[in-house]
């Protein structure tokens, strides 16, 4: 008798949970469906938790953010990890809030008399969008490449180094010169010019450097920027992952064309990791291989990117 009891007890557990875990029905609403008391309802699911009926379980995305944040940071060696929690992967959607998170990191740790050496692109452009104003003093700017040197293209440089300066109450440095030569010797004769050496030393001093990747597409700025002929561009996207800083590199970060690289202006690879913070900006599934080819040679110390793509470079 006790037995069958017990059987009709856990049915009506049973019944009563899943009408109030499963279809969602009020206390009330089980109450006049099974013609039992509100008090019978709240003791029945008190029990199905007890006994194990019931597992309630709660998805913490936050705690989910830090559990990315601890495994990327072993992985990749980095001192810290920044991820975005957009509610999509609509690159738009992506580009704004890494803009928006990267721009706070920047006025936790920019402090009196920081050196900021900054890349150009859609990426640095959402950056500057968000930045607030900083009260730090004597902060310094400065380009970390050369530029695009046609009318036809926008590199968002003169929005992005004008939304710092605001930001910072300071003159950002421009590098005016293209980021590709023709030649190794053009490159060298303007590259003897005092202006242009003063420029390039400060970004190789510059004690925070704020960087994106770019990818081997056809429709990648430094593909449509017509510096790479037709047979250099196939090289690149047959034995190249992206770019870095403009320095094209395989999976592991290594340069993959020295002759190409020595025709390129931007600081060194080996000067972007001696930097106190080494900062790569980046997300969405374009940017994921050259992502990991700039952690994995180790040119940042510092990652912000977004969720879905933290995912994706842990299972790289």
């Amino acid at each position: 008798m006790n037995q069958e009891r017990r059987k009709k007890t856990t049915e009506q557990i049973l019944n009563i949970s899943r009408l109030y875990y499963l279809d969602n029905l009020s206390q009330l609403e089980i109450s006049k469906r099974l013609k039992v008391s509100r008090p019978t309802i709240s003791r029945a699911l008190t029990q199905a938790r007890e006994t194990g009926i019931v597992d309630i379980k709660i998805n913490d995305p936050f705690q989910d953010v830090e559990a990315l944040k601890r495994q990327l940071i072993q992985k990749y060696h980095l001192n810290q990890v920044v991820i975005a929690t957009q509610t999509n992967d609509n690159p738009e959607a992506i580009l704004d809030a890494l803009g928006k998170v990267t721009a706070n990191y920047l006025d936790e740790i920019v402090h009196d008399d920081d050196t900021i050496g900054i890349s150009w692109g859609l990426t640095m452009q959402a950056v500057s969008r968000h930045l607030k104003e900083n009260h730090s003093v004597n902060v310094r700017l400065v380009q970390l490449k050369g530029s695009v040197s046609t009318a036809k293209e926008n590199n968002y440089t003169a929005d992005t180094m004008n939304n710092f300066s605001q930001a910072f109450h300071t003159q950002a440095r421009l590098l005016p010169v293209p980021v590709v030569f023709d030649t190794v010797e053009a490159k060298k004769i303007v590259m003897n010019d005092k202006f242009v050496q003063t420029v390039t030393r400060e970004g190789t001093e510059s004690n925070i450097a704020l960087f994106t990747v770019g990818n081997t597409q056809m429709n990648s700025m430094l593909f449509r920027l017509g510096y790479l002929d037709k047979n250099l561009a196939t090289y690149l996207q047959k034995n190249s992952v992206g770019d870095v800083l403009s320095h094209f590199v395989d999976k592991n970060g290594t340069i993959v064309d020295q002759t190409l690289d020595d025709r390129t202006v931007a600081i060194s690879l080996d000067d972007l990791k001696r930097k106190e913070y080494a900062i790569l900006v980046g997300g969405g599934a374009a940017k994921l291989l050259p992502m990991h080819a700039a952690l994995q040679g180790n040119y940042a110390n510092v990652l912000v990117t977004d969720q879905t793509t933290a995912r994706s470079l842990l299972n790289m």
